[in-house]
């Protein structure tokens, strides 16, 4: 569906109604208008940061302390 499609059938409405298909476009921007954060890859910039502890703590503990840090 084309742009001037959408603006054809929203013409057509009552204007009352105008505000409520206003508020329904800001939903779906905050919903889903920040596509460049989804779209990003991950950076594995980060790896190897914790290989010091490695011999000191064990996966799960490491993960339990992050959440201690949180």
């Amino acid at each position: 569906m084309k742009t001037h499609d959408i603006e054809a059938k929203i013409k057509k409405l009552p204007d009352y109604l105008i505000p409520e298909i206003n508020d329904y476009i800001d939903f779906l921007l905050s919903k889903h208008g920040n596509k460049e954060i989804i779209k990003s890859k991950f950076k594995f910039d980060w790896e190897g940061g914790l290989s010091k502890l490695k011999d000191k703590f064990t996966s799960v503990e490491l993960q339990k302390k992050s959440l201690e840090w949180r």
